[in-house]
């Protein structure tokens, strides 16, 4: 790393709320120290001439005045504030930007909506993992960004004036929420939508992500109502009718929505279900980042940051002193065990694979508090910490199975995650614990030839002949895992070879 200052500052004045985000650069990482965020409402103030209120200008700079002391420390050169949909649009900007920079004493770059498009591509690129062409989604408060992006590039940009906050003085001005409201919303968007479409559908993808705050509140709602991570078209529809069953904003109450985003969560719902029907996407899971990520890696350089995934293991393998040698030799033994499982198990590769081998990588991180309770100490890690790469559901259920790499066995916790099926979470676990066990002689060709098969849930492990004689220690833990199992009504043979 070069001698310059670590800290970096992203500031995002948006249409409906301004963010700050301040990071530190550190083991070849980005550690968050500060995130700040203000409902501005600035959208709200735009009359039908596109001039700015005197109100919501002064709500700005209230805000901005807040973050103007954390920017003191932090470079010029460090530092990167832009104004997005609602100053594209406001014909008085200047005299907004002229106060405001004067308060931050920093230059405000309006952002077309194509770079911004760009941008919040690059966030997500730089923060979530996925294969093949992928679908990004962000919805904010007077404009949509829609990106289909193969790794860190971006193939197809596009800025739409939708936004939850113009289209809730759109399409819910009497704030009651019923089918005539949210239908004439789903069908504005989809007028403003049909420009464009033909596009990404020619085009295609492979996963779909957002990246807006709609986006973050239906994972909470998700999770809140026992549902897993992915959002579909019929939870939105079901969640629409909840919404609907509310019968107007002021009286509006969902399960996991916090009450800062109850006003704009049915216009945004409503612009989702467009998009979706629309494009007829299948599915969409959260985003790592967005357009603030994507402003820190433009001025850190994000050919640094490759392989999003692979870039956090490795930092906190380095932060956590964990031994690379051992982590490598159980994640290539927990690799064996699941090639010999994976069809018998019906195990999605593209997910199940990189949790267990990323589990395989970090099992020893709670080492770095003490031994005892190591496996607590490494869940507790992962749980409370940045993971870009992860989903929220991916970390809890990491979480989860650093808890139970050995001990007794609480399968509880696979039942709270929602990445996989309980099942296939569990028998994540279980392939962990006999990667672990097998390389307890952390030596290069210690690992025996072995053979793990799966009868209804039963398994066997086949060991050579007289191997478990000849290591005795090994043999020992094998054993008591098979005891553990059976306590959680799970059956593991021991068997060896004949002669």
């Amino acid at each position: 790393m070069s001698s310059k200052s670590p800290l970096y500052a992203a500031i995002d004045l948006g249409s409906n709320s301004f963010h700050m985000l301040v990071v530190r650069e550190v083991e070849d990482a980005i550690r968050t120290i500060a995130k700040v965020k203000r409902k501005v409402r600035l959208a709200e103030g735009l009359d039908d001439d596109f001039n700015l209120s005197h109100d919501a200008m002064v709500r700005g700079w209230q805000c901005l005045s807040l973050f103007a002391e954390q920017l003191q420390d932090i470079p010029a050169e460090n530092i990167r504030i832009v104004g997005t949909a609602t100053l594209r649009l406001a014909k008085n900007v200047n005299t907004f930007l002229e106060q405001a920079e004067t308060i931050l004493n920093h230059k405000i770059d309006i952002i077309s909506g194509l770079e911004e498009a760009a941008t919040i591509y690059q966030g997500v690129a730089q923060t979530s993992c996925g294969e093949g062409n992928r679908l990004v989604i962000d919805i904010g408060g007077a404009s949509t960004e829609l990106v289909i992006g193969a790794a860190s590039d971006a193939l197809l940009l596009n800025s739409v004036n939708i936004g939850c906050v113009t289209w809730l003085k759109r399409f819910f001005p009497d704030q009651q929420l019923n089918d005539s409201n949210f239908n004439a919303a789903i069908n504005g968007a989809k007028q403003v939508l049909k420009d464009v479409a033909q596009d990404y559908l020619n085009l295609g993808w492979q996963n779909c992500v957002g990246a807006s705050g709609t986006v973050q509140s239906l994972q909470n709602i998700l999770k809140a109502q026992g549902l897993n991570e992915q959002v579909t078209l019929d939870k939105l529809l079901e969640l629409k009718q909840q919404s609907i069953e509310c019968g107007s904003l002021s009286k509006l109450k969902l399960q996991g929505l916090s009450s800062e985003r109850l006003a704009v969560f049915p216009s945004g719902l409503a612009i989702l279900i467009a998009i979706f029907e629309y494009l007829d996407i299948d599915s969409m899971t959260l985003a790592g980042g967005a357009l603030r990520e994507g402003l820190v890696y433009s001025m850190i350089g994000e050919s640094q940051y490759q392989g999003v995934r692979e870039r956090t293991l490795k930092s906190l393998m380095s932060r956590y002193q964990i031994d690379q040698k051992q982590a490598l030799h159980v994640k290539k033994t927990a690799v064996l065990l699941y090639k010999a499982m994976a069809e018998a198990l019906d195990l999605d590769d593209e997910v199940a694979l990189p949790m267990l081998t990323s589990a395989a990588t970090l099992y020893e991180i709670g080492l770095c508090i003490e031994y005892k309770k190591a496996p607590q100490h490494a869940a507790y890690i992962i749980d409370n910490i940045d993971l870009p790469g992860f989903t929220p559901a991916q970390q809890q259920l990491l979480a989860a199975l650093l808890f139970n790499q050995r001990g007794k066995l609480a399968l509880d916790m696979f039942a709270q995650q929602n990445a996989l099926d309980l099942n296939h979470a569990v028998s994540l676990c279980r392939l962990l614990r006999l990667a672990i066990i097998l390389c307890m002689r952390r030596t290069k060709g210690s690992i025996p030839d072995f053979t793990l098969s799966n009868n209804n849930g039963a398994w066997t492990l086949c060991l050579p002949s007289g191997w478990l004689a000849e290591h005795a220690l090994r043999a020992a833990e094998l054993e008591i895992e098979v005891e553990q199992e059976l306590k959680a009504e799970l059956q593991l043979t021991l068997v060896e070879q004949p002669l």
